[in-house]
């Protein structure tokens, strides 16, 4: 293993830090930002606005591989699946979104996931690793590339891995997503979705950009939920909501509230019930976006028990809670054809077999 630091692993203060001792001016930090972060650059050669002995120096001092396109995937929609090789060979996956003159990138954090949720695919897979802030950007690199005729409008950390356990990578990179200098994405529509872990939720709370958070609740019921969300079945759903209250007074940021209908499971009147206490909140209160079950064809058996609830459990959840004075929507899953939409997001699996 090479004792040089890999260069992608640095944000735009890290940048500056490498070309001070580097004896480079500051302004330099910010070109190489834009041709390894925004342009996807695969060599320092390509980077013709510096010096050729930055360069060089660049080559000797740090370690540089570009995640790699392995395969893409166009579904009808026109949604698109990449599957990208890492310096290590680890593979993780991005999404690309377009829709009405906006483009979605749906960006992973990690390579799998620990929490080994019951209805998605992907926490089967286990953690492999985080990403470093570069790898992360990458995925915006690849998409703005692919779609050069559409800026990248929207990004969202929804693709493969918990974005809170990564935190520090994943807030430098929606940093530079938001960055005038780079992708210039407006904060509030950089989103994080995450399981929700409160000592990370509260932390997000301070920081000083209008990010938007969404949280993957899938049940208000404690039982159900530790059935559905193994990996977080020692948190309490009252320490949950009780950060997502703090956040909100601390942000007076509305927070979106992900919740997946599964027959059988949590599409019953006492799981309304349980929602409707846990949505009882005061202004800027909590959005319920209702999501149906994606099933995978690379899914393990047990992923595949689950179905889908009915198109009446969703208006019947959509009326209670609409009723209760409850923002909410039903989200219309894109991609599905080819396996790119939520809980889907396993088939680098297949790639090594």
């Amino acid at each position: 293993m090479s004792a040089h630091p890999n260069i992608m692993q640095f944000d735009v203060h890290g940048l500056q830090k490498l070309m001070e001792s580097m004896n480079q001016k500051p302004y330099r930090a910010r070109q190489l930002a834009e041709w390894l972060y925004l342009r996807g650059a695969q060599s320092f050669d390509e980077m013709d606005n510096l010096p050729s002995g930055l360069r060089q120096a660049l080559k000797e001092q740090t370690v540089f591989v570009q995640p790699q396109l392995l395969k893409s995937f166009v579904d009808p929609d026109g949604t698109v699946r990449y599957v990208l090789k890492l310096s290590d060979g680890a593979l993780t996956e991005t999404v690309a979104i377009p829709s009405r003159g906006r483009l979605t990138v749906c960006f992973s954090t990690q390579v799998g996931c620990a929490l080994a949720c019951t209805f998605c695919a992907t926490g089967k897979l286990g953690l492999s690793r985080s990403l470093l802030t570069g790898e992360i950007l990458a995925q915006l690199a690849m998409v703005a590339n692919t779609f050069s005729d559409t800026r990248v409008s929207n990004a969202v950390a929804m693709g493969q891995g918990e974005p809170f356990a990564n935190y520090e990578a994943t807030l430098s990179a929606l940093r530079m997503m938001n960055s005038s200098a780079l992708f210039g994405i407006g904060a509030r529509h950089i989103t994080v979705s995450s399981a929700g872990l409160p000592t990370q939720i509260k932390r997000f709370a301070g920081e000083p950009e209008q990010f938007t958070l969404a949280i993957s609740l899938h049940s208000a019921e404690q039982r159900v939920r530790n059935s559905l969300m193994p990996g977080l079945a020692s948190q309490r759903l009252d320490k949950l909501r009780e950060a997502l209250l703090s956040y909100m007074q601390k942000t007076a940021r509305r927070v979106s509230l992900e919740y997946a209908l599964i027959d059988g499971v949590n599409d019953g009147n006492d799981a309304l019930a349980s929602l409707l206490a846990f949505c009882d909140a005061p202004a800027p209160g909590f959005h319920v976006n209702l999501l149906p079950l994606n099933r995978a064809d690379t899914a393990p058996a047990d992923v595949s028990i689950l179905k889908g609830a009915s198109s009446a459990a969703f208006a019947r959840f959509e009326k209670g809670l609409g009723r209760a004075g409850v923002s909410v929507s039903r989200r219309v899953s894109k991609g599905t054809s080819i396996a790119a939409a939520c809980g889907q997001l396993v088939s680098s699996r297949q790639l090594h077999e």
